[in-house]
């Protein structure tokens, strides 16, 4: 399940500690099985008869476990079967607050987790992500995610087809661009933001009608892509209606 072939293959992927493992529980997501510690079985809430449960060693955790410390149990979750080309849903309706993120080609596995994190947060229920993002599903992602991937939505689609095909307007985070706390946001749209290294690609930014600048007083040259997206969220959030 470290790798994304097999995850498709199968159909399904890992999570794993008590809390991120409980929120799946409590989710739509199918719960397939249950390897767990002694240790870890006092802590866990009642567990469903459906799922499988196997009770094991620490050292036998250790050997299936993606993380340095395991943290006393892990869950076989099945993927959700989505169709990835209908995404008519986010054409024309968004979040609770009006807006969707949408990534482009981020490949870094604890950034994506990290963004559905604070997606999370701040009432975004679904991501958007082009087909290059680095997999949702994939152990790191899903480990930084911290349970929220169980709350958030994250689908794949060619973004090109996404934006020509929806009057929404795209407001993309680019170096050169209005201010953040300036820009007027209106009360719908996409926020795009970019790969780690070379930001939005060429073939989506004539797909921008609004470049959107997060203001810099230092010398960095660049901000994380999972700060990006919070710092969006925060100032969404913080205009959106009580």
């Amino acid at each position: 399940m470290k790798q994304k072939k097999f995850r498709k293959l199968h159909g399904v992927f890992v999570v794993e500690g008590t809390k991120s493992v409980e929120e799946f529980i409590d989710s739509d997501y199918e719960v397939l099985s249950l390897f767990i510690t002694p240790d870890a079985t006092t802590k866990m809430s009642k567990i469903p008869r459906k799922i499988e449960f196997f009770e094991i060693t620490d050292d036998e955790l250790k050997k299936i476990s993606n993380l340095t410390t395991p943290q006393g149990v892990l869950a076989v979750v099945k993927i959700p079967m989505e169709d990835e080309k209908d995404l008519s849903f986010v054409r024309e309706t968004t979040s609770d607050m009006g807006f969707t993120l949408v990534l482009d080609d981020v490949q870094d596995p604890g950034n994506l987790g990290t963004i559905i994190r604070t997606a999370d947060w701040f009432g975004f229920s679904t991501l958007i992500c082009s087909v290059g993002s680095v997999d949702a599903y994939n152990p790191k992602a899903v480990q930084a995610s911290m349970g929220s991937l169980a709350r958030v939505r994250v689908l794949y689609t060619d973004l090109t087809d996404l934006f020509a095909s929806s009057p929404l307007p795209v407001f993309g985070a680019v170096l050169d661009g209005q201010s953040i706390y300036e820009i007027d946001f209106g009360k719908q749209g996409f926020v795009l933001l970019g790969n780690e290294g070379q930001g939005i690609s060429p073939e989506i930014q004539s797909f921008i009608h609004h470049p959107v600048t997060i203001p810099r007083r230092g010398a960095a040259e660049s901000l994380n892509v999972a700060i990006s997206a919070a710092l969006f969220c925060s100032e969404l959030y913080r205009r959106s209606p009580s």
